[in-house]
């Protein structure tokens, strides 16, 4: 609460809180002589926030789930380091574009009229994302840069990051949702990635039958993950 004196006149400022159906009320007034004016705001709880990070980064998963991103997951998982490296690119990347994605739908193609560009546009708009990307790590880390090859630039044709995109339009999220949803995505294929990266260099080092070796025991390997996750099934409940 808060007192202003401006010659007779006394103005006060006070905030109420209230908790209803799992949101916050806010009442901000604004309380002079003989006159009382208040403004309500509704603001989301946390709660639905953070269920959203839990059900699309472990839930629905989109490497083990959607298949998704499966590229990078089978290309850059043979080393922790590696897989750390591209988590934290695609992280940035994911959340960067669904920020974007959002803002070029909500001011650019719906009030045109050009959804029908929607894909071309978001497309475009990730390139312009990696490449920005690549620039920092090749100058940051030019080891890390060295170690993810062709898969860093590679993100702009990673489906995942083009399918966060178009998903926040479709499920119609507003921005903190969408810059979430983006977020949590690539928290779930950065973690993983990395677990599946662990487990390949214990399996480089194990006595793997020859018809097995390669691809054949990480493809295994993977679809093991897969039913590992699928005990978060029920966790969330939206």
């Amino acid at each position: 609460m808060n007192e202003t004196k401006t010659g007779d006149n006394i103005t006060l400022f006070f905030i109420e809180i209230f908790i209803a159906s799992g949101r916050i009320l806010l009442t901000f007034c604004k309380k002079q002589t003989n006159l009382t004016a208040c403004s309500l705001y509704v603001v989301e709880s946390m709660v639905d926030y953070i269920l959203l990070i839990i059900s699309t980064a472990l839930i629905n998963n989109f490497v083990l789930v959607k298949f998704l991103g499966l590229c990078p997951f089978m290309g850059v998982s043979k080393k922790v380091e590696t897989a750390i490296g591209m988590g934290l690119a695609t992280t940035f990347v994911l959340t960067v574009a669904s920020l974007s994605a959002y803002l070029l739908e909500t001011y650019l193609l719906v009030p045109l009229n050009a959804q029908f560009l929607r894909t071309l546009v978001f497309i475009l708009v990730i390139a312009v994302i990696v490449q920005l990307t690549e620039m920092i790590v090749h100058k940051t880390s030019p080891t890390l840069y060295r170690l993810l090859g062709i898969y860093l630039p590679l993100i702009t044709t990673n489906c995942a990051v083009l399918g966060v995109a178009l998903l926040n339009v479709n499920l119609a999220n507003n921005l903190v949702e969408s810059v979430l949803y983006g977020f949590s995505a690539a928290a779930g294929f950065s973690l993983v990635l990395v677990l599946f990266a662990a487990l390949r260099e214990r399996l480089a080092a194990a006595d793997v039958p020859r018809p097995f070796q390669g691809a054949s025991i990480a493809l295994i390997t993977a679809g093991l993950m897969s039913l590992a996750f699928m005990g978060f099934t029920g966790l969330v409940k939206l």
